[in-house]
């Protein structure tokens, strides 16, 4: 995935030096890079991945909002039951150290960001990668702050200037700098000098792409406000569009994981877990929303396991007909008691016989496609991009276009996207242009409809952390919260994630300062600055 500076031995024998007027050029080591000789390019893939990798898999996302906006469901017995953080808000043994991976990783990310940015700084040749550093500090923080809150930012990445216990400062003041400097880096991107020579994205250094890109996080980020600062979200979303943003599935930003040397794609790892393998189903929300209007997608992102125990362990062997698939409930477990799946409205009922019987057999789960370390993180999309520029012409903004053109294009990109996941996941263009006809926007509710085909398109792709931000900002679809014995949100689907415990004990006055802006404290209920 990236280029690796290769380390040179030398050996030196024995040297007798009486005096010499070049003791700098002795005293140096040849093996390592100084900032005049370090190519920054060199950084890129290890922004672009540590980004991805913070809101994947283990690393929060699958464990956590998979399951509160009811994408995925689990009945979280044996051996996974780290899931009762997702389907019932119900602590695990690590729940403490999955809810701080996102922080971690994604503040790594802006660091790498940040150090690219200063190591190309008054470089000419280097304007662009400086301009791209700019936009992955803005995609990583904006990540940090959504999950979050209010989060270190003035004083953030300060490590090497002596900052160590950073103050927070507030959301709004934070996603007003953003915006700032996101317009005015995508704006310097210039599509006629060099781009970065180490791009992970499937870019591969396209300027151009990376100028439509900007601009559509720029729409994204808009688009967040528009209930906290309605004007500060039209100004930023006109402006996005007036510039150039994602026009075709081509645009699409996402990376392609590489397994074989150590970048894999969280996902995928969690979902070849044998114990992940069984106990990780499609929730019946999902599943009864595909099936409502008989949306292509679902033969090809579920399957019904074989009959028995032993087959819904293996990875293969899955029914992929669109008529057999049904979702499993969020909050039910198979302890016996009230909430057993099988005491669950309109239970389908066990599969197998005798010791091979498993009541969960007939729900759908995760399709082969979703088993490899190897699949693409999807960053930044061209179905996001016209479901928003949808919303944003119902709202009345400014932008090119009809809200129903934008959400027709959107539905079709959305089903024809799963093509990166290889042939057994490719529905064809006529296809999806066909469905996107037969189910336009309608005017009843033209929101809930445009951001419920959001959190699907988002959830089909398994991209959970912006499905449940997307869902905090619009309040869609409209979900029945688990409320099941010992959650920890008092029977609320979470809405942030709590800040790390690392930031009460070493950085206490700033975490004090900021828990003390949040309503209801430190907890996984409390709305951030834009959740209105």
């Amino acid at each position: 995935m990236k280029k690796r500076l290769i380390a040179l031995t030398l050996l030196v024998g024995s040297l007798q030096v009486a005096c010499t007027d070049k003791f700098d050029q002795i005293n140096t080591d040849p093996t390592r890079a100084s900032s005049a000789t370090f190519d920054p390019n060199l950084l890129l893939p290890s922004i672009q991945y540590n980004h991805v990798s913070s809101i994947t898999g283990y690393n929060g996302s699958i464990l956590f909002q998979s399951m509160w906006v009811q994408l995925f469901a689990s009945t979280t017995s044996g051996a996974a039951n780290y899931y009762s953080n997702g389907d019932k808000y119900v602590q695990s043994s690590n729940t403490t150290d999955y809810q701080q991976r996102t922080w971690s990783g994604s503040y790594n990310a802006a660091s790498y960001a940040y150090e690219m940015e200063k190591l190309a700084t008054d470089k000419p040749a280097l304007a662009n990668l400086k301009n791209i550093a700019v936009i992955m500090q803005v995609l990583s923080l904006a990540t940090i702050t959504d999950v979050y809150g209010d989060i270190p930012y003035t004083q953030a990445l300060q490590g090497k200037a002596g900052v160590t216990l950073p103050a927070y400062d507030t959301q709004e003041s934070i996603y007003k700098s953003l915006l700032t400097r996101l317009e005015t880096a995508t704006a310097a991107l210039n599509t006629a000098a060099a781009g970065p020579t180490n791009d992970a994205y499937v870019y591969k250094g396209d300027v151009a792409k990376w100028k439509k890109f900007g601009y559509s996080l720029m729409l994204k980020l808009a688009m967040r406000l528009v209930k906290s600062d309605a004007a500060t979200a039209k100004t930023y979303a006109e402006k996005a569009a007036a510039a150039g943003v994602f026009t075709s599935l081509s645009d699409d930003a996402y990376l392609l994981a590489d397994n074989a040397n150590g970048y894999s794609n969280g996902n995928g790892s969690a979902l070849i877990t044998p114990a992940d393998v069984y106990q990780v189903r499609w929730s019946k929300t999902f599943i009864d929303f595909l099936k409502s209007t008989n949306d292509p997608r679902l033969s090809k992102v579920a399957e019904v396991p074989a009959a028995g125990l032993a087959a819904n362990q293996l990875m293969t062997g899955g029914v992929s007909d669109a008529s057999v698939q049904v979702g499993l409930p969020n909050g039910y477990d198979l302890n016996g008691g009230a909430t057993d799946i099988s005491k669950s409205p309109g239970y389908p009922g066990a599969t197998g016989t005798g010791a091979d019987v498993t009541p969960i057999g007939k729900y759908s789960r995760p399709a082969f496609i979703y088993r490899s370390q190897s699949m693409p993180f999807f960053v930044l999309t061209y179905a996001e991009t016209e479901l928003l520029l949808a919303e944003a012409a119902t709202r009345g903004f400014s932008v090119s276009g009809t809200a129903a053109t934008h959400y027709k294009n959107a539905v079709s990109a959305g089903i024809q996207m799963l093509s990166r996941f290889g042939a057994a996941a490719t529905i064809d263009a006529a296809t999806a242009d066909a469905y996107a006809t037969a189910n336009p926007l309608g005017t009843a509710n033209p929101l809930k409809q445009i951001n419920e085909q959001y959190w699907a398109t988002e959830g089909t792709v398994l991209n959970f952390v912006e499905a449940w931000n997307n869902w905090k900002r619009s309040g869609f679809p409209v979900l029945t919260p688990v409320n099941y014995t010992g959650n920890f949100s008092n029977g609320a689907i979470p809405r942030r994630q709590p800040y790390p415990t690392s930031e009460a004990t070493l950085n206490t006055d700033s975490y004090k300062s900021a828990v003390g802006k949040l309503t209801g404290g430190d907890t996984w209920a409390s709305r951030i600055w834009w959740d209105k």
